[in-house]
């Protein structure tokens, strides 16, 4: 590794002190050229030190929300300050996202193997989405629910025999569209005497032969549960 200037970004002295010694024994090729404790300190420092690093915590001066703040403005004033982020918010995905969003070139969270020279390697070379392990595992989570989800709605739609009309029927039955407004619909070339019919034929394919009076919301609310719906992508077509 070659010799890179880093400014620290943390309002936690403890947590600033426990930093300082990361570098000094586990990426000495570091030269901190300054460190601070709020976004004031910091913009003074980038005037005069500009970083090849900025290591940036997320939660500042007691918001969670001020490290991505600096993160648009260093992009917008620093393009080419790389920016990693090191911090404790770890169950606050939605905070990494905003903070990826902003321009962040990686997170490394507080826990598990914490810093390495090799993240902060990855980064200086260039590479975005750098990640320690602890969010890795978080995010592989998150990869292995969506794909046994997605799975799981395509066996649905084979053992249930659905086609792309009876998905967008449900869906914007869903939404709470009338019959009459679904056969409005530009990619339903079916009348509403087609679409009752087709309503019929989804309950009898969803409930079985043997079955009582069933409505239009225990319809869409069993193909919520088949996941032949995807609740969170519950979108009307173009009209």
């Amino acid at each position: 590794m070659n010799p890179f200037k880093v400014i620290i970004v943390e309002d936690v002295a403890l947590e600033m002190k426990g930093t300082k010694e990361i570098f000094r024994s586990e990426i000495p090729e570091a030269e901190i050229v300054g460190t601070a404790m709020n976004e004031t300190d910091l913009w003074k420092l980038m005037r005069d030190n500009q970083p090849d690093l900025v290591l940036l915590d997320l939660g500042l001066g007691g918001s969670t929300t001020a490290g991505v703040d600096v993160c648009k403005q260093m992009r917008r004033r620093y393009p080419d300050v790389h920016v990693l982020i090191f911090t404790g918010e770890i169950m606050n995905e939605k905070l990494w996202v905003d903070a990826l969003d902003a321009g962040a070139d990686g997170i490394i969270l507080k826990s598990g193997e914490l810093l390495t020279k090799g993240d902060v390697q990855s980064v200086l070379d260039g590479k975005r989405m750098v990640f320690n392990q602890p969010i890795l595992e978080k995010i592989l989570q998150r990869f292995r629910k969506s794909v046994l989800s997605e799975s799981l709605r395509q066996e649905a739609f084979l053992d249930y025999d659905i086609d792309e009309y009876d998905e967008r029927f449900l869906r914007h039955l869903a939404l709470g569209y009338t019959k009459d407004m679904i056969a409005a619909l530009k990619g339903m070339p079916f009348g509403v005497k087609s679409i009752e019919k087709r309503q019929n034929d989804l309950t009898n394919r969803l409930f079985g032969e043997e079955h009582g009076s069933i409505n239009a919301t225990r319809l869409v609310t069993k193909a919520i549960e088949l996941r032949i719906l995807d609740i969170d992508h519950l979108e009307p077509d173009d009209e």
